[in-house]
């Protein structure tokens, strides 16, 4: 089994391999969280894995009752927080007691936020089973639901005690939605490591996840031990995310999903970082490679004039401007700070 520790302002430990969802609940009991777990999930989830991890608790000794809410985008959000909120509270959950996040990329983002603010905050493990969530959003305490201005605009952070990645959950995801994981596992890469890049565009992805994971959760546990909270170097794992929440919002959340915005914005702007001589020639080529063999898209018809009125109500636009992430290389990257002109510029061409 590997190992990596993120010494953030909560140290904690990532466990990846092959088939340790069914001890779970040992690694858990180590912990020592005292209490009782709230295992939040969400029903495609629940339909594989929800019993197999309550049972893994209660041989371990944790009581834990579980709550199942609808899985997709459309749950992150406060009704589903205030669902929860009450059904802890029901069940005397208290200061002392935990929750356990076993899901994708939403349920960690809901469970997270809840961990953060039920009794002003109590204690969380992350059980992430979808690529995006194993190699990022389980990573780092970034938690948030969305709200109809935009994507994970109301948030905290807050560090899980302990994640847990069993690859083998990933091979119950549809080849749709693995692909649509991949698009953060390429951003690791090409913001800081040409041998990640290398080995996602020379081996077989699926017969290295758990090597693959675990250098991601590496890339991304040194950056939030850098820059937990946002303001510098930890706004790299944004490559892509400016405009690809701008696709999210332009489609209202339906027709494309996170990896697949997220793929066509880290293309679009390392094409035009290219073209403006702000990245080196062929970059954008070799990216675009590696993203359709992971099934990903480059492209799409949205129009940049409406992409760009969208992106400014991202998190990234800030009262000076707005910050970019440029790749000068592979596995070399930039925060680019620009005003809006210079941004209207930069992506449509236009004073």
């Amino acid at each position: 089994m590997e190992k990596v520790i993120v010494n953030a302002s909560t140290k904690y430990d990532i466990l990846i391999d092959k088939g340790i969802l069914d001890k779970c609940g040992e690694y858990i009991a180590e912990l020592e969280l005292g209490g009782k777990a709230a295992v939040i999930t969400d029903d495609n989830v629940n339909f594989h894995y929800g019993e197999r991890v309550m049972k893994s608790l209660r041989n371990a000794g944790i009581n834990a009752k579980k709550y199942v809410f609808n899985h997709g985008e459309s749950s992150k959000n406060h009704t589903t927080l205030l669902n929860i909120y009450d059904f802890l509270a029901e069940n005397g959950y208290t200061r002392s007691d935990f929750i356990v996040a076993l899901g994708g990329g939403v349920v960690g983002d809901t469970a997270g936020f809840v961990a953060s603010t039920y009794m002003r905050g109590i204690d969380f493990v992350q059980i992430p089973t979808t690529v995006v969530a194993q190699s990022d959003s389980s990573v780092g305490g970034k938690t948030a639901v969305d709200i109809p201005a935009g994507k994970n605009l109301v948030g905290r952070f807050h560090q899980p005690r302990l994640v847990i990645c069993d690859t083998d959950t990933l091979n119950t995801l549809t080849p749709a939605f693995f692909s649509d994981g991949m698009a953060e596992v390429i951003k690791h890469g090409m913001i800081k490591s040409r041998e990640l890049f290398d080995i996602l565009s020379a081996k077989d992805i699926k017969e290295n996840m758990v090597d693959i994971i675990r250098r991601n959760v590496t890339i991304k546990g040194q950056v939030v031990e850098n820059d937990e909270r946002e303001h510098g170097e930890r706004m790299l794992l944004n490559f892509g995310h400016t405009l690809g929440h701008a696709l999210e919002k332009y489609y209202n959340f339906q027709k494309l999903t996170h990896g697949c915005a997220v793929s066509i914005g880290m293309s679009t702007f390392t094409h035009i970082a290219e073209r403006r001589g702000m990245c080196n020639p062929g970059v954008a080529n070799h990216l675009d490679e590696l993203l359709i063999k992971c099934g990903l898209p480059i492209t799409d018809r949205a129009p940049l004039k409406d992409l760009f009125e969208l992106s400014l109500g991202d998190k990234k636009h800030l009262a000076n401007g707005m910050n970019i992430v440029i790749c000068t290389d592979i596995g070399q990257s930039e925060v680019v700070n620009m005003s809006v002109d210079e941004y209207r510029i930069f992506l449509l061409g236009e004073v």
